[in-house]
């Protein structure tokens, strides 16, 4: 604090109010530096600096006294520092603003409000441009809307890495909105086009976008008519030069030749020999045999798929699938239908699976590197309807000597398995959320494969996240890898998001052979043509994919709205001897994966469960989250903690990737003789929502286990074949398609069913299938499997005006 001594104030110019020199200014903080407040007044006898409606404490300003020598006045100069932690105390409340409050012998004079603003700049452009390709002189619009940020981006484009200067080259033009016009592609305008963002705290760049100008090619033209030939007519003929197509660009279209028969005065006079009557005998004889073989190739087609079709349409494969073991098959003239012959011209490096014949197969074929898994005896596998009940340890230790699953973890609780063909079936890992539907005709006839489903731990695979992305779903494979799917199976995995797709940038990441993660779908802008394709809904994802692999949902907020949902879940000590008493509260991600690996844990540990999960929305506002308790009867209990409250990061949160994240709250009962607990326990986000758990039991005699009834245990089997797996019975399924996938004038189609079960966002995903009503009824399948009403689609299809289709759905389910 400096002071400097100050002549008194002239007589003339006591009644002057203070007038302001410097005024404080609006200021950014960047990262953690404090930003630095001035204020200068004279005539003024004090100065003090009031934020957000309050003083500033009088120790916190820098106080410099000086004497203006023109008129010898006092000038008085303040400064205070503001840090980014008081900013984000009132953070969404509103904005942080400070004003100087000057005092002279008259009166007092308030300063302009300077607004602090915590400076940032997302990662994520909302709007990226996309490559084109352009005709010759055609005009070319590349958009860019930048990430948001405080302040605001400027941003600039770049071709090649060189900054766009509209000014020297007036054919570019930047939008108001930051688009960029190229009034007229030229051939040097082909290059790739990056839009770059950039204020105090960083600079981003989009993806590039490649813009090809093309060149469509031109007619020359024609040349002159020949003279006539022998055959009485004559050519002229042009090229593809005025100009030649050029990067792409178009062929010309049309004839480059052209022929014309000449007048019978221009003609050469031909005589026909007997040579020409020879050739024309031969080439009638050679058509009759042509048309001969050909009938008789048509007949015996004929004759080979009536008998397929006799065999495909039995009643018996249709109504009850695969035969339950024991059970003879009721017409043993279709026994063969029961162990389905592979392809064996499929080589082993598109499917490095088992595919093994009926018959013994040694000496037929080899596979270099051997079967994936190791062949059943006899060399034969046989499907059955229902549950498969093969040793799944035996499974995970045959799969995990193959060199490419060596990383898979040995976890058989999270393992499930089974063999299926084109009659398709389900995996299951109970109590996750995590099921593989592989619908009707997903595997080729005449093949048979064996697939898993597993849940890895995040520790054993760890995803590499950066900035704030963060991890929403369990990680799951599905495989073998390169397994050869004739349409797509549905994988469904529980995610954590708000499932608002305006607050994040969800993205599909999938493992590649090398280990390494790569983005192979940005949630709400999937390409109908690509291999995936995901439905979002409340708490699931159900993942469409023509690809088995290792898969995570990772997600990065677009602002300060998205938030994630936690499951906030407390154990105690089972038993307690001790006058110190635990309680845990585990912080998690709300998917059941993670709730079913702290239940497994807590067993281990003896605790148990003594609250229901409470679910917390944890905002992306970078704000940690604290955890207190409160309203213990102090007579009896009391809190070791130091602290008011614990707190937990928001980074180790918000990353997702620390799965038994929590805090333990230690307490001490004053007496052994003390059982009741009565308390308040309060878990929030500073500055964000909370939750509270009343707290009110007896630690003696409470004796809930750990595995009450919020652990619902699946019980239904983890691996099911053939038509057991479905709701609706293959035969009604063929009958439902053949009914809705031609189109109706009336809009009575599979558009209708659509809308019925409120899927209208994926029209152009099913569209875009050679059976929409297929993947429709699969999407249904997923859903409901545990909790479908076969009765509410049979409604559904009476609205539609298609109960034909359904009418013999109750005796064919029963058959």
């Amino acid at each position: 604090l400096t002071h400097t001594a100050t002549a008194t104030l002239p007589a003339a110019f006591s009644d002057l109010l203070p007038h302001f020199l410097v005024e404080p200014e609006d200021e950014y903080i960047v990262k953690n530096k404090p930003v630095t407040l001035t204020c200068r007044s004279t005539p003024a006898t004090q100065i003090y600096f009031k934020c957000n409606g309050e003083w500033v404490h009088q120790d916190d300003h820098l106080i410099e006294r000086t004497v203006d020598p023109a008129t010898a006045l006092p000038v008085m100069q303040v400064t205070i520092d503001i840090t980014r932690q008081q900013v984000e105390k009132i953070f969404g409340l509103d904005e942080y603003w400070c004003q100087c409050v000057a005092w002279s012998t008259t009166g007092t004079q308030k300063s302009q409000k300077a607004y602090i603003r915590i400076a940032y700049l997302r990662k994520n452009f909302e709007e990226e441009p996309q490559g084109k390709e352009v005709a010759l002189d055609q005009e070319v619009l590349l958009r860019c809307h930048p990430p948001e940020g405080v302040p605001q981006a400027e941003v600039e484009w770049q071709r090649n890495e060189d900054v766009i200067d509209p000014a020297s080259d007036p054919n570019f033009f930047i939008t108001a909105d930051h688009n960029l016009v190229i009034k007229k592609a030229r051939l040097a305008d082909t290059g790739n086009y990056t839009c770059v963002a950039k204020n105090i705290v960083a600079r981003r760049k989009s993806t590039s976008a490649t813009v090809l100008v093309y060149v469509d090619g031109g007619w020359s033209e024609w040349s002159k008519w020949s003279a006539c030939g022998a055959d009485c007519s004559m050519w002229r003929s042009r090229e593809c030069t005025q100009p030649s197509p050029g990067t792409g660009g178009k062929d010309c279209q049309g004839l480059d030749l052209q022929s014309l028969n000449c007048t019978s005065e221009q003609c050469p006079q031909t005589v026909s020999g007997a040579e020409d009557v020879a050739l024309y005998v031969g080439m009638v004889a050679v058509a009759l045999c042509l048309t001969l073989l050909l009938i008789v190739v048509i007949l015996v087609y004929r004759r080979k798929k009536e008998g397929l079709d006799a065999d495909v349409a039995d009643s018996s494969i249709l109504t009850t699938g695969f035969q339950p073991m024991g059970i003879k098959p009721s017409k043993p003239e279709n026994s063969h239908l029961l162990t389905i012959q592979p392809d064996l011209t499929t080589t082993t490096t598109s499917y490095q699976g088992t595919l093994r014949s009926r018959h013994d197969a040694t000496g037929k074929f080899s596979m270099t590197n051997g079967p994936l898994l190791d062949p059943l005896p006899n060399g034969s596998h046989t499907l059955h309807n229902g549950k498969l009940n093969s040793d799944p340890a035996e499974f995970v230790s045959r799969l995990s000597t193959q060199t490419y699953f060596k990383t898979l973890p040995r976890d058989v609780a999270n393992t499930s398995y089974g063999t299926f063909n084109f009659l398709g079936g389900r995996l299951t890992i109970p109590s996750t959320g995590i099921s593989l539907l592989i619908p009707p005709e997903a595997i080729p006839r005449g093949k048979i494969y064996e697939i898993y489903l597993t849940v890895q731990r995040k520790e054993d695979l760890r995803l590499p996240l950066a900035g704030c992305q963060t991890l929403l779903s369990p990680v799951v494979s599905c495989g073998p890898p390169g397994v050869v799917l004739s349409r797509p199976v549905i994988l469904s995995m529980d995610h954590c998001s708000d499932a608002c797709l305006d607050n994040w940038a969800v993205r599909l990441k999938k493992q590649n052979y090398e280990g390494a993660w790569e983005d192979v779908l940005l949630m709400g802008e999937e390409l109908v043509s690509e291999p995936y394709y995901c439905q979002l809904e409340a708490e699931t994802c159900r993942l469409f994919s023509e690809q088995l692999g290792t898969f995570a949902l990772v997600g990065e907020s677009l602002h300060m709205g998205a938030a994630k949902r936690l499951r906030l879940v407390l154990f105690s000590d089972a038993y307690c001897s001790t006058l110190e008493y635990n309680i845990r509260v585990y912080c998690m991600d709300d998917t059941q994966d993670v709730f079913k690996e702290v239940m497994q844990m807590e067993r281990q540990l003896g605790g148990r469960l003594i609250d229901e999960p409470h679910v917390l929305l944890f905002k992306d506002s970078y704000h940690n989250l604290r955890l207190s308790i409160h309203d213990m009867p102090q007579a009896h209990w009391r809190s070791k903690l130091l602290a008011g409250y614990q707190e937990i990061p928001f980074y180790h949160i918000w990353n997702g990737s620390q799965r038994y994240l929590h805090c333990t709250f230690t307490l001490e009962r004053l007496s052994l003789s003390t059982c009741e607990l009565t308390c308040q326990l309060c878990v929030w986000q500073v500055e964000g929502e909370g939750q509270s758990f009343s707290l009110d039991f007896n630690i003696a005699k409470d004796t809930r286990a750990v595995d009450s009834e919020f652990l619902l245990m699946d019980s239904n089997a983890t691996a099911l074949a053939g038509p057991s797996a479905f709701q609706i019975p293959y035969l009604i399924r063929q009958k439902i398609c053949s009914s809705l996938d031609a189109p109706c004038p009336n809009g009575a189609d599979w558009r209708m069913l659509a809308q019925r079960l409120k899927l209208e966002r994926h029209m152009s995903f099913f569209a875009s299938k050679a059976s929409p009503t297929s993947v429709i009824l699969d999407l249904w399948e997923a859903q409901h499997f545990h909790s479908g009403n076969i009765n509410q689609l049979a409604t559904v299809m009476a609205d539609i005006g298609k109960q034909e289709a359904m009418i013999f759905l109750v005796s064919d389910g029963e058959c």
